[in-house]
């Protein structure tokens, strides 16, 4: 039986999420369906994003049979986002299905009872409308839990009503119809403020939907899934990992949909947490990275978000500089809001060197590295364009305000904070790291959109004019005034080597800077966590560390992540087992810099490999195979006829032809490096030369069998 959120299967669409285990307490009694929805939320800025404008928990089924539970037999399907299986208890047998619609947000459990358990019977459990950080941090004064919700039937349909103190409303409403002997609950959670109107549509959506049979919904929803898993293929003989990736995958689109809310610190799901809303200093990043190699830009809620409530990223600087400068703070509710404005501040985002304690600058230049992978993804230009160029300019432009040439002739940042690192710092790493990608990128963007910006001289001064990088022996610094001297979860102050690529190892004095730092950062135990670990390995994975890389994952594996590969601090949180995908992506592909880097840091044991529209900068689809370590052959599809360089890793001279099989012609760049061009919806079919490899796309034999993910079999 799962006991807890961390061991039993979930279900999602990115607002509707259900996490299913025993009730705690009456574990032989009955099984907990908890429902939640990432739009519920509370609406008093004054009491501040975690608590005034937290997450709210909504409540739960139990499930409860006549008898005594006495075993279970359940698999959650990922290629269906069902789950099915039974129930035992001394009395008979419960039979189930159940699902969370992908397009009409309804949760489905079908239940067919044995005949000694004709009688179970579903109750929900309305939970207090009260922000989970209450369970764990002093309340604000003045504040107060939202009034009880009131339950009521209506033409059939029952209905929690949760009215909230700020006005507007939460509801749950469901149904249960029976068919012969199967009897099928359907629930629809609807949100919205100011006004009383989600009542009605909790109602109506209900109704919609519960005269259609259990197996009539899985129609279309496992269509929109199967769909979905074809975007794109990878498959290698680690079958722990590979199933930890598919896994992934499915979660993520559970818990993401571009036009859904940013995933707060637990996807669409709400355990007791601290944490009940979206961080920007790390989480809602990493949350994110997968989707762009698995080619799934559907999921991409940052950039849709970052552009609706542009509005409200000005209100979170101080007044004299919203007119041209925008940030966001560390953290914030859906609609980008921190509830600062009643603080005494009345904004969110620090000023550098004056407000104390923490000054975290950053976060929204680091969001928009989120968005600016998205358009080197995909090429559509009116990312760029819209929402890209726009934003960062504003971002930069508030670093700008700070700047100061010193007595070294150098520009310098007045003190900041580096996130979770305790003191703030001078030329914080961190920030510096930011600012420097900042001023490239729109450099680069306004040469692609034909602007001449008259902050181009600014963004050309910082870049050849930025105090270097703080480092000491031992590497990165925090920054000029703080070193790094103790256990730390975070790679704030390595930024410069992932995700921005600013520093690679492209000499060898870059590439000893960046093996000490790592070996620094990870050498200290005490603070480190799951996401730390994933870090690593992608920071070896950009040094070509292959076995380094599967090291750490491994150590993730083996001491962070939970037998339903969720993940735990002090409460759950999503970012770390997404961000391990990612670093599983950057063993297989690397596109930075202008190069496709094919199988760039794959270990020994996975001597097979295949992968099929892997999404790369410069809009290409990868697809290539590895058999015996040898790579047999790498194809790429060009989306938008971008210059095409890729590190192919195929020993000797080359073929290179395109998708009716003629010769292309190709350049040597070095270093194993080719460049090929390629017009829109183009193919190049790189083999060793006179090879004619078998092209077929398929899965690549297990070594072992571990133990499944879930709990074992007894």
């Amino acid at each position: 039986m799962p006991a807890t959120w961390y061991e039993g299967p979930f279900l999602g669409n990115g607002l509707l999420g259900s996490g299913i285990y025993a009730e705690p307490g009456a574990a032989t009694k009955a099984i907990r369906f908890n429902v939640q929805h990432s739009e519920v939320q509370d609406h008093r800025p004054e009491f501040g994003s975690l608590f005034g404008l937290a997450r709210l928990p909504i409540g739960y089924f139990t499930l409860e049979p006549v008898g005594e539970i006495t075993g279970l037999d359940w698999r959650l399907a990922l290629h269906d986002a069902e789950l099915t299986g039974t129930l035992t208890t001394d009395q008979g047998t419960l039979t189930l299905r159940a699902l969370v619609h992908d397009n009409r947000s309804v949760l489905a459990v079908e239940v067919t009872p044995s005949e000694g358990e004709r009688g179970f019977r579903w109750v929900f459990h309305p939970a207090d409308a009260i922000s989970p950080r209450a369970a764990f941090k002093p309340l604000p004064d003045g504040y107060r839990g939202n009034p009880p919700a009131e339950v009521a039937e209506h033409d059939g349909v029952t209905a929690a009503v949760q009215p909230l103190l700020a006005g507007g409303q939460h509801v749950t409403a469901w149904r249960e119809r029976t068919r012969g002997r199967t009897r099928t609950l359907y629930v629809h959670v609807a949100h919205s403020y100011p006004r009383t109107t989600a009542l009605d549509r909790a109602l109506k959506a209900v109704r919609a939907v519960d005269r259609l049979p259990y197996t009539a919904l899985t129609v279309d929803h496992r269509a929109w899934w199967h769909a979905y898993y074809r975007k794109s293929f990878l498959s290698l003989p680690d079958a722990r990992i590979q199933r930890f990736y598919w896994i992934q995958l499915y979660k993520a689109a559970s818990a993401a949909r571009r036009d859904a809310p940013v995933m707060p610190t637990s996807g669409p799901w709400l355990e007791p947490t601290p944490w009940p809303n979206t961080w920007w200093n790390l989480n809602a990043q990493l949350e994110y990275w997968l989707i762009h190699g698995s080619n799934h830009l559907e999921l991409d809620a940052i950039t849709r978000a970052l552009s609706e409530f542009r509005d409200n990223l000005a209100k979170e600087v101080a007044p004299t500089y919203r007119a041209d400068s925008l940030g966001i703070p560390r953290t914030t509710d859906p609609h980008l809001v921190n509830g600062a404005a009643g603080t005494l501040t009345g904004y969110g985002v620090g000023i550098p060197g004056q407000d104390p304690p923490t000054p975290e600058i950053g976060n929204l230049t680091w969001a928009l590295h989120n968005v600016w992978l998205s358009y080197r993804h995909t090429l559509d230009e009116s990312i760029l364009r819209d929402v890209l160029f726009p934003l960062l300019r504003k971002a930069i432009t508030y670093y700008l305000h700070f700047l100061e040439p010193g007595p070294d002739g150098k520009l310098h940042l007045p003190a900041t904070f580096s996130p979770e690192y305790g003191g703030n710092s001078r030329d914080c790493n961190y920030d510096l790291t930011l600012l420097t990608w900042g001023c490239r990128t729109l450099r680069e963007s306004a040469e692609l959109l034909g602007i001449d910006d008259p902050l181009a001289p600014r963004w050309r001064d910082v870049l050849t004019k930025r105090v270097p990088y703080p480092t000491d022996v031992n590497g990165f610094m925090i920054g000029a005034d703080v070193p790094f001297a103790k256990s730390h979860r975070h790679y704030s102050h390595l930024l410069a080597v992932y995700p921005l690529y600013e520093v690679t190892g492209r000499t060898p004095g870059e590439r000893a800077l960046i093996e000490t730092s790592l070996a620094h950062w990870v050498g200290f135990e005490g603070a480190l966590q799951g996401y730390t670990f994933t870090g690593a390995a992608s920071m070896s994975a950009l040094l070509g560390k292959g076995e380094d890389a599967l090291k750490y994952l491994g150590q993730l594996m083996t001491r962070f992540i939970q037998p339903n590969t969720m993940y735990k601090e002090s409460g759950p949180v999503i970012e770390t087992p997404l961000s391990a995908a990612q670093s599983l992506h950057d063993m297989v592909c690397q596109s930075w810099g202008g190069i496709i880097r094919v199988f760039p840091a794959l270990p020994a044991a996975w001597a097979d490999l295949t992968v099929h529209h892997f999404r790369t900068q410069g809009a290409f689809l990868l697809s290539a195979v590895r058999r015996g370590g040898t790579t047999r052959w790498v194809r790429l599809v060009s989306e938008a006829g971008a210059p095409c360089a890729v590190r192919h890793g195929i020993a000797g001279p080359v073929d290179v032809r395109d998708g009716r099989g003629r010769a292309l012609p190709y350049a040597d760049a070095g270093d194993g490096t080719i460049r090929i061009t390629l017009g829109r919806h183009e193919t190049a079919l790189i083999t060793a030369r006179g090879d004619r490899p078998d092209l077929t796309i398929g899965p690549v034999e297990p070594i072992g069998d571990p133990p499944r993910w879930g709990l074992p079999l007894i």
